[in-house]
């Protein structure tokens, strides 16, 4: 497959390498983008009556339907449409449901897209031929009734699993967390479940009448965290014994075989993952594919990668969304989450989230490896010295530069003028910068016409000195995690932020990362890797620290050519991991190799962990 043009400098760029002033140059004008991707994330009301105020986005389905993208995810009310994946403006649909969408199923026909909302009883399906204006229509106004489902809550008391066989007659109800897919010979299928006694469930739908069933539920798979370590529950699956959660299910059909993805175990914890069963049927029989998960991203500032869905954008590129995790003001605190995926010769499928909340390129054509997307502008900002304007009680400056979306600096006053400054330690050259905003007593469960952000970005070589680096523009909206790419690289060794506005009760912000090159040397190959099973799920990983480096990637997979999974590893936090993501019966292959300010090392030894 042949690379567009701005790709095929972009290689050499994320190795560190000199390339020619004309490559260089494509590569400055190529456009990027940083997760957690960069919309207005709505206030959630779930909590109100509590006074409990948090942005929230989760269960993403990105959707291409004419020339346009339209991004839907969970209490929303509304949707956001893009032409090219990273410039997203929000419709206000005529028609929505009161309580607004849960997880929603979209689809689109060619002609048509369609809309479903998780549900425990029968609900509307709704459809459009015009989403950029948000003029949605009924396919049916009431849904039937799911075949023998039990009634919603009995989920939680009938065993529906027995011996790794359905329990007859035990259907769950729904359909919870759903999922269309149209075949390419036009029938249509839905899948569900998001439980953690039952199973995904599939069946055949008829939408030329309506939308009816064809037969009755099909029980497809459930999780078997006994065999997969990574669907154990708890941080890092160390909750050995608490109950995990099959759900999130999308259906990907790739060279005639279908990939019934789904998520586990559970989305509020860092290692929410998005795994595959395979089959060459829509319902199965499915086979597990062992080199899951396919969608990890356990480490680093965004920490989750679970329930999404997988697409292909206008130039045959796949790609992988996510729910990546918060939860510091509610367990269901999340944002959404933007990956490379792609599909080896065999099947294999992959999600590319290695620098996962890097900079990244966005493609302009068809792209024959995820990894010349990373554009190799490293994290400058880790562990820098942050000073405030003012600070309320111990929530310091500090905490921006964390790399931890749940520790923040509260300004002692939201008002105009604030200010945050970084002190890099050195004058680098800057590429970009991402700022991060918290929610700390925002008393906000709502839109509302004074929700939007606006500050600008300095920089300084002296700190006394000060020069524009970028700035929010019109039209207002909120960001709560602006991503500025810069026009040139600047050189800089001060950072600050001046503030404007945000609608929430408080200035805080998460971190405020800034991306770029130190100028020195490539880090050295970590060396006397060594990779040991603690159990039949689980290895211990360790390597020698190398000197000046700010973190690790473990990387591991079912082939040494394909350590497709990631760990990132902060240097400060040791030179040890241990991975308890892996299947019973499976070798695998791992690797580390270390990251500092000036790029990314030569990848160590291979090291081969037996069955």
């Amino acid at each position: 497959m042949q690379t567009p043009k701005i790709v095929s400098s972009i290689a050499a760029l994320a190795l560190g390498c000199a390339g020619a002033a004309t490559s260089a140059q494509t590569a400055r004008a190529a456009r990027t983008y940083a997760n957690p991707v960069d919309v207005d994330y709505r206030y959630n009301f779930e909590q109100l009556n509590e006074k409990i105020s948090y942005r929230t986005g989760a269960d993403p389905v990105v959707v291409l339907h004419g020339d346009a993208y339209y991004l839907f995810m969970t209490l929303a009310d509304g949707y956001w449409r893009s032409t090219n994946l990273l410039d997203w403006q929000f419709v206000t649909p005529n028609r929505w449901p009161f309580a607004s969408m849960v997880a929603p199923a979209a689809v689109s026909d060619g002609k048509r897209l369609l809309l479903m909302r998780a549900t425990m009883t029968p609900e509307p399906v709704l459809v459009t031929t015009d989403p950029a204006h948000g003029q949605f229509d009924f396919l049916t106004r009431l849904t039937p009734k799911l075949p023998d489902a039990v009634p919603p809550g009995w989920d939680r008391e009938l065993p529906a699993w027995h011996n790794g066989e359905p329990t007859p007659d035990r259907i769950a109800p729904g359909p919870w967390d759903p999922d269309l897919f149209r075949d390419d010979d036009g029938r249509w299928y839905l899948y569900w479940g998001s439980f953690e006694r039952f199973p995904l469930f599939g069946i055949e739908v008829d939408l030329s009448r309506g939308f009816a069933y064809l037969g009755k539920p099909r029980a497809l798979f459930t999780l078997d965290p006994k065999q997969h370590g990574w669907e154990r529950f708890g941080r890092d699956h160390r909750e050995e014994n608490h109950p995990s959660y099959i759900e999130g299910a999308w259906m990907t059909k790739y060279r005639g075989r279908y990939y019934l993805q789904y998520g586990a175990p559970g989305t509020e914890y860092n290692v929410y993952a998005t795994g595959t069963y395979v089959s060459d049927s829509p319902l199965g029989p499915f086979e597990y594919a062992p080199y899951n998960p396919v969608g990890y991203k356990p480490g680093g500032f965004v920490e989750g990668a679970g329930h999404g869905n997988t697409f292909q954008d206008k130039f045959g590129n796949w790609w992988n969304t996510g729910s990546a995790w918060i939860g510091n003001n509610w367990p269901f605190e999340r944002r959404i989450g933007l990956w490379p995926a792609a599909f080896a010769d065999d099947g294999q499928m992959r999600v590319d989230t290695r620098f996962g909340d890097f900079p990244h390129y966005m493609p302009e054509g068809k792209v024959a490896d995820p990894d010349t997307l990373f554009t190799g502008w490293m994290l400058l900002s880790y562990r820098k010295r942050a000073t405030a304007s003012s600070t309320l009680k111990d929530f310091s400056g500090d905490n921006v530069t964390d790399e931890n979306p749940r520790t923040f600096w509260v300004a002692a006053k939201n008002e105009a003028g604030q200010t945050l400054t970084l002190d890099l330690g050195a004058a680098k050259t800057l590429r970009a910068v991402q700022v991060n905003f918290a929610d700390y007593d925002s008393d906000r469960y709502g839109d509302a016409p004074d929700i939007y952000t606006e500050f600008r970005l300095e920089s300084s070589l002296d700190g006394k000195r000060w020069d524009a680096l970028a700035q929010t523009e019109p039209p207002r909206r909120d960001r709560p995690n602006a991503y500025f790419q810069l026009p040139q690289p600047v050189r800089a060794r001060y950072v600050r932020y001046v503030h404007g506005h945000v609608g929430a009760a408080h200035l805080a912000i998460s971190d405020l990362r800034v991306f770029g090159d130190a100028g020195g040397g490539m880090p050295t190959m970590p060396t006397r890797v060594r990779a040991q099973r603690i159990d039949a799920r689980a290895l211990r990983v360790s390597w020698q620290p190398v000197r000046g480096a700010v973190g690790y990637n473990v990387r591991w997979g079912v082939r040494p050519d394909r350590l497709n999974l990631c760990y990132p590893v902060f240097a400060d936090r040791g030179a040890m991991l241990d991975l308890r993501a892996l299947n019973a019966g499976v070798a695998y292959d791992v690797a580390v190799e270390a990251f500092d300010e000036n790029g990314v090392s030569k990848l160590s030894e291979i090291v081969h962990v037996s069955e």
